[in-house]
């Protein structure tokens, strides 16, 4: 497995992008919405990976709430894998706590599915299926 994206909770998309940009010597993606996760999103390419920038749309998100209870910063782990569908049910064979029992619209056109933080040390676990 291989991590796909580190996902960090933000207020503004616009306030922020800028100084990552500047370090990391990229420029952003456009910002895409995601209507499943009500978030704005955009990643920026780092090395073989990708930082996204998670941008709550409602107030009701788990992105809000997370904003709420923790401010903004690292939100999540994003492991690439071939089949997300699969990796759930092992998972879920194996006795791990889970969000999704199911794979659902994620960024980027890609499935995701989420394990829950209690499973891995207080850290969101997602899993993205890797694109051919």
């Amino acid at each position: 497995m291989e991590i796909d994206h580190l996902g960090l909770a933000v207020r503004d998309l616009a306030a922020v992008l800028p100084s990552w940009e500047r370090i990391s010597g990229s420029a952003a993606s456009p910002p895409e919405e995601v209507p499943s996760q009500k978030v704005r999103v955009a990643f920026l390419e780092v090395g073989e990976t990708h930082l996204e920038f998670l941008e709550p749309t409602d107030p009701t998100s788990p992105v809000a709430r997370f904003l709420a209870a923790r401010g903004e910063g690292m939100h999540h782990v994003a492991f690439r894998v071939p089949n997300v569908d699969q990796k759930l049910a092992e998972l879920a064979r194996q006795g791990t706590r889970l969000i999704d029992s199911a794979s659902r619209p994620g960024a980027r056109g890609r499935r995701v599915g989420f394990a829950h933080p209690s499973a891995f040390a207080g850290t969101l676990v997602e899993f993205v299926e890797r694109v051919p």
